[in-house]
């Protein structure tokens, strides 16, 4: 104690363990069907993207796309277990944009073939 008044104890940051990602976040966190749930994210994230970039609101968004309002504002918060890789390909599509679908043999010597998406 120094004047009467105690020196504040200096902090040791706490150990944090970190762990790398295997590049899903799904798989990380043990979702279920976490290579569909990747693809669906970049599509929602896509669509997303696209609304904002036109500046429409939800309303429109949804008319273009055929759904109620409530619907896309579910998407773009990201809540996409109740759409289809189907369905969201039909909303690009909606939106103006081309969808392609690559089909090529694995690239992995062992292990399932796999399921992505890439945008541009």
């Amino acid at each position: 104690m120094r004047n009467g008044v105690r020196p504040k104890r200096e902090m040791m940051p706490k150990r944090v363990e970190v762990e790398a990602s295997s590049g899903n976040v799904f798989a990380d966190l043990a979702v279920p069907g976490p290579e569909e749930c990747l693809a669906k994210a970049k599509l929602v994230q896509r669509i997303a993207d696209i609304i904002a970039e036109r500046k429409r609101t939800q309303a429109r968004a949804a008319a273009i796309l055929g759904v109620d309002q409530p619907k896309i504002s579910a998407l773009v918060r990201g809540k996409f277990e109740g759409f289809s890789i189907d369905r969201l390909l039909r909303f690009l599509n909606a939106l103006g944009r081309d969808v392609e679908i690559v089909i090529s043999p694995t690239r992995r010597s062992k292990g399932p073939a796999s399921t992505s998406v890439a945008l541009r």
